[in-house]
């Protein structure tokens, strides 16, 4: 094969990635799986698609090698195929389409900067005053997420249990949010609930997938 046959075949192995990836549900499916290994029916229930779908989703995944599969009795989970390289691929994505897309921005705009004017809290900054013991990090993901891996210190409450649960947060530190990712919703709501009962609270700037990537403390359990 010439060195240009072997550079068009090459880009073409890239062209079937690309494909895999040109689905907002699959991308979905996507930053799920990096939380942790799920089931297609896990999968399902949390994205709202049937199971037929789900399942369908995962196998173009697969076959990109973006996920892979392991057998647990009957239940075949799936996980990312290299958590850090499905991280920074995400993380890619989000910031070319950032740049290059008014419509990603401007839904950023309307939504997430509108939601929270205060900017918010840096990886680094974040690490510095957990050190210092100066802030309360709170996982607002569902358990089993919470489970997979966290944060270091971070103490779960998932988003529907934050109002009936406020009494376990300490009242004099600050609170910082996080959640799967810089698009997720959880910790934005999370802080909008904090600071509608009087209590100091800002998000994470991304989530725990790019905590885990930079090398950060993590733990796992409950």
């Amino acid at each position: 094969m010439s060195s240009g046959g072997a550079k068009l075949r090459i880009f073409e192995c890239l062209a079937e990635i690309a494909q895999a990836l040109g689905h907002a549900n699959r991308l979905e499916l996507l930053e799920l799986v990096n939380q942790g290994e799920r089931t297609v029916e896990e999968l399902s229930v949390r994205t709202g698609m049937s199971f037929a779908n789900t399942s369908r989703h995962l196998q173009i995944l697969r076959n990109a090698r973006l996920v892979e599969t392991r057998r647990r009795g009957k239940n075949i989970l799936y996980s990312p195929a290299g958590q850090t390289q499905i991280t920074e691929l995400l993380r890619s994505l989000g910031t070319i389409g950032e740049r290059n897309m008014a419509e990603v921005e401007r839904l950023i705009a309307d939504y997430f900067k509108v939601r929270d004017s205060l900017e918010p809290i840096s990886r680094k900054d974040l690490m510095a005053r957990i050190k210092s013991g100066e802030v309360t990090v709170l996982d607002v993901r569902p358990e089993d997420e919470f489970a997979s891996g966290h944060v270091a210190g971070a103490i779960n409450i998932p988003l529907q249990q934050l109002k009936r649960r406020l009494a376990e947060l300490p009242k004099n530190r600050e609170v910082v949010a996080y959640c799967r990712g810089p698009y997720c919703v959880l910790a934005f709501e999370a802080v909008e609930i904090l600071r509608g009962k009087g209590r100091k609270a800002r998000h994470l700037q991304d989530g725990f997938p790019e905590w885990r990537a930079a090398g950060l403390p993590i733990a796992t359990g409950t």
